[in-house]
């Protein structure tokens, strides 16, 4: 098969993984070396179908031994498939490199042969690019989940990032839906990982020279849908990942629908909103103090579909509001919806200044449509409603764009769906609700 149909195959085989990033490194450039992973972050843009195409997203090979039933890439689906040789992924991403096409490579793979000999080809390919190329861009290496652990360890001193894919909330998902994978075999090589991040910074303070270990540090990925488990369930995960293993980032991934196998949901297009209150809610829990326990309960396993979690927290918990402006200390702040972190910050400090009036607000960047429902400033209301939950949520809602799923055509790999409101879209990139 010639390379470029490989690309073709492998390129487009990549697009379902959506953990695909490019921040958090400070590999620098070497004499004759080639490349430089900025700590900043690589800027990247996205195709209409998903792919960063400014990394070299890519699958080392597609051939897998396993038939998750999720997978498009399962052994039983018919569909064709592609190998490349470490040396076929070197050249590429040298040759792409010095035509300026990327800034750095992606590499994830299906499980070829076993665990171990996929992992020890990745291996081969990111010791080949660092030693024998001197490339010094950005790599973010899949860990294979089952791999010796030494063949991962090693890759770690090679990759910026590395990620193991969780795939499925619950182990019981799993069980019914990829069978031959294990849900320790994908925790361990996780806990491996951390703990040797954490090694290699404290060694780190001791000695300025000690050597990288992943110093963009690990992300995962959920796939979101595919099986029963409600929000709750999946933000209590969350929680649990980013506190026992202190990733980077967690991805969801709304569920395509690839496969009739009966214990998957018969959908026609993914939960495309689901997942973006997913990620409304994973900033609330990294950056705004919120806990799994607050945004959902066993009466509200799942977010509501009008409004972010931020808004239907405050609505569920009105009793806290309103809170007075010129007053509130910052943590309370963050918990007001339309106040994201930098206009609490420029809050507090332009309180110590002199007090704050309605106006100054909008100039701090306070999003009031939403907040002025839930605050006073100087002792006024500016809500012009009754401080109730459904009053609150009428004119919240009112001349909004409500989400008619029986009326949408969604697009698989549109970054910003028609479903999401121009703030919503906003708060996609940004993080502010």
């Amino acid at each position: 098969m010639q390379l470029l149909d490989k690309l073709r195959i492998l390129a487009a085989a990549a697009k379902y993984d959506v953990s695909c990033s490019s921040s958090g490194s400070t590999r620098k450039n070497t004499p004759g070396g080639l490349g430089n992973a900025s700590y900043s972050g690589i800027c990247h843009s996205w195709t209409s179908d998903g792919r960063c195409i400014s990394l070299l997203k890519i699958l080392f090979t597609n051939y897998c031994v396993y038939d998750c039933a999720y997978c498009v890439n399962r052994v039983s689906n018919d569909l064709p498939r592609a190998l490349f040789t470490p040396e076929e992924v070197v050249a590429l991403t040298i040759n792409f490199y010095r035509r300026n096409y990327i800034e750095g490579l992606f590499l994830s793979s299906a499980v070829y042969k076993n665990p171990s000999y996929t992992m020890e080809l990745l291996l081969k390919t990111v010791k080949k690019l660092r030693e024998e190329e001197n490339f010094n861009g950005y790599i973010h290496l899949k860990a294979i989940p089952g791999a010796d652990f030494s063949l991962i360890e090693e890759a770690g001193k090679y990759a910026d990032r590395m990620s193991v894919n969780v795939e499925l909330p619950s182990s019981e998902g799993l069980k019914l839906l990829a069978p031959q994978k294990k849900h320790e075999a994908i925790i361990k090589p996780m806990s491996l990982l951390s703990s040797k991040i954490t090694e290699r910074k404290e060694e780190k303070k001791k000695y300025k020279q000690a050597p990288k270990f992943v110093p963009a540090g690990q992300s995962t990925q959920l796939i979101v849908g595919a099986t029963p488990d409600s929000d709750l369930q999946i933000m209590k995960l969350t929680e649990n990942l980013y506190g026992q293993f202190k990733l980077k980032r967690i991805y969801y991934s709304a569920y395509v629908p690839v496969s009739n196998h009966p214990h998957l949901p018969n959908i026609s297009a993914p939960p495309l909103l689901r997942e973006h209150r997913l990620y409304q809610a994973d900033w609330l829990l990294r950056f705004y103090g919120f806990s799994a326990g607050e945004l959902l309960d066993a009466d509200n396993p799942n977010f509501a579909t009008d409004l972010d979690p931020k808004t239907d927290w405050a609505l569920r918990n009105l009793h806290l509001f309103p809170v007075e402006i010129n007053r509130a200390d910052y943590e309370m702040l963050l918990r007001v919806p339309g106040i994201g972190i930098k206009s609490a910050k420029r809050i507090v400090a332009a309180r110590q200044v002199g007090p704050l009036n309605y106006s100054d607000l909008k100039k701090i960047g306070v999003v009031l449509k939403r907040a002025k429902y839930f605050i006073t400033c100087r002792g006024r209301y500016y809500g012009a409603t009754v401080v109730e939950p459904e009053h609150i949520r009428n004119k919240l809602l009112a001349g909004s764009k409500s989400y008619q799923p029986q009326y949408q055509q969604l697009s698989l790999f549109s970054l910003y769906p028609d479903i999401f409101a121009a703030d919503e879209q906003l708060s996609r990139i940004t993080g502010e609700l």
